[in-house]
């Protein structure tokens, strides 16, 4: 985003501070109505020719880059994954509060991966427990890939719907 003498283009089409069209004009032109104004003068594409200027009250053209590129960012990273941990004896009132523990971080957005750890002959009933889970959740979530067995433990993962 150019910024008043930034702007190296010998002419620019103008827009008001409320938006209003200023039409072209030179860029010297241009900054001496802005300088008397008090704001900012920016260049909002170099596109086009001549490139489209707009008068903005001072910082604010840096206040929104600043939210575009927090923006730019956070769709970039995409959601979150958190990770449940059970045992494979889990009991009905600890399976209850995991959950709601689940349903709570999926409505807030964010992927869950349930996991069961797995000490000695417990893949059948990790199995189980993990396919209960999709089942009781399948309301408000859905699968992102089948039910994963690798090693000493049996997880899925699951998305908001």
């Amino acid at each position: 985003m150019l910024i008043n003498e930034k702007i190296k283009a010998s002419e620019v089409e103008l827009s008001g501070i409320q938006g209003e069209d200023m039409g072209i004009m030179s860029t010297k032109e241009a900054l001496r109505i802005a300088k008397e104004l008090k704001v900012d003068l920016v260049c909002l594409s170099l596109a086009s020719s001549p490139p489209p200027c707009q008068l903005l009250p001072r910082q604010a053209a840096q206040k929104k880059q600043a939210k575009e590129k927090q923006a730019l960012y956070k769709q970039k990273k995409g959601p979150k994954t958190k990770e449940i941990r059970v045992s494979a004896a889990i009991e009905q009132h600890d399976y209850e509060t995991k959950k709601r523990q689940v349903e709570k971080i999926l409505g807030a957005g964010d992927w869950v991966q349930i996991t069961v750890r797995l000490q000695r002959k417990e893949s059948d009933a990790a199995k189980r427990i993990v396919a209960e889970f999709v089942q009781d959740l399948s309301h408000c979530a859905e699968k992102e890939k089948g039910i994963q067995m690798s090693g000493k433990q049996v997880s899925v993962v699951l998305k908001p719907r």
